[in-house]
């Protein structure tokens, strides 16, 4: 795999400066059922990094310090971890609001065939992948039949309630593009994925969020093998706009990895690049306090660009519409 950090490290990207924390964003490990080809995670059937108990610990002790009061599940596939129910269970007893970044195939997993009823029990908000609602552009992306699996687990998720009004139940879609280009308009693909998903086979869901592919991992490399790197960073430089930097996640997020290390968002973490401490080395979460972090730098690189790009982009969705 070609590298992408030599190329993003020397950039010209505007300075930022941190917020209040609001979420906790931690990936749980970089195993997962599936192997996309747009993963800035790299994640796969083939990897072994999974967050241990004793870790997971420190972030239930985290949260029970500070004043974050949403937990954001990565991965990976987050619910492959041994521990994601204990974890879960925990945060909702402290009060905490809960998002699983689930891509819906693992819900028919061996030993995961009560997972969506846990969801539902615990109210976890689901996030959910579906880089198209169109069967040949899924599994060019994601595998063949995965399109297929996904569907049979959206209409799992609206038989307990979610995407339904007034059920509490929240199920968002996740769209990134299939390509070096940007996302179209949030709310327009939105009426698109609406249209399309129940017309063709009955399913619903409260909101979609649109997401830029980031020059990292395994995408970047594909852009370098393909010569396209160079012109994927200029389009995401072309279409910077100051005002998403008002916005952008990693000024109220951290990101923490599998062992415990911080990091100011989920791209960072895939390119090695942790939170400032000011003293050198890695901060983890063990020690870290959330009252300490508003006015600090957040380390840069040319691909936060695609973060301010267009209507912007964020694991929430498009910035300009939120």
């Amino acid at each position: 795999m070609h590298a992408t950090l030599p190329r993003l490290i020397d950039s010209d990207f505007p300075p930022l400066r941190r917020g209040r924390l609001e979420t906790l964003q931690v990936n749980l490990g970089y195993l997962c059922n599936q192997q996309c080809l747009h993963c800035h995670v790299n994640a796969s059937p083939h990897r072994k990094e999974i967050m241990r108990r004793e870790t997971i610990d420190e972030v239930l002790a985290f949260l029970a310090r500070s004043s974050v009061r949403t937990l954001d599940l990565t991965g990976g596939a987050p619910e492959l971890n041994p521990d994601f129910r204990y974890l879960v269970t925990r945060a909702r007893e402290q009060g905490v609001r809960v998002m699983d970044r689930c891509n819906l195939t693992v819900l028919a997993e061996p030993g995961q065939e009560d997972l969506a009823d846990f969801l539902a029990a615990h109210e976890v908000e689901i996030e959910a992948s579906l880089p198209c609602y169109l069967q040949e552009n899924v599994d060019s992306q994601r595998g063949k039949g995965v399109h297929e699996r996904s569907i049979a687990g959206i209409r799992r998720l609206n038989e307990l309630g979610y995407g339904k009004p007034g059920s509490g139940l929240v199920l968002n879609l996740v769209y990134n593009p299939t390509g070096a280009f940007l996302p179209p308009p949030q709310q327009q693909l939105e009426a698109d994925y609406r249209r399309e998903l129940g017309q063709r086979h009955g399913v619903v869901f409260n909101h979609l969020l649109t997401i830029t592919n980031m020059p990292i991992q395994r995408f970047g490399s594909t852009l370098i093998s393909k010569g396209e790197f160079d012109d994927y960073m200029k389009l995401l430089k072309q279409a910077h706009r100051d005002v998403n930097l008002d916005t952008v996640m990693c000024r109220s997020l951290i990101s923490v990895d599998w062992e415990g290390h911080v990091y100011d968002c989920d791209f960072n973490q895939m390119l090695d690049l942790p939170l400032r401490t000011g003293q050198g080395g890695k901060r983890h979460i063990r020690d870290l306090r959330a009252e300490a972090l508003p006015g600090t730098a957040v380390v840069v690189a040319d691909h936060c660009y695609g973060c301010t790009a267009g209507c912007g982009s964020s694991c929430y969705g498009a910035l300009e519409e939120a």
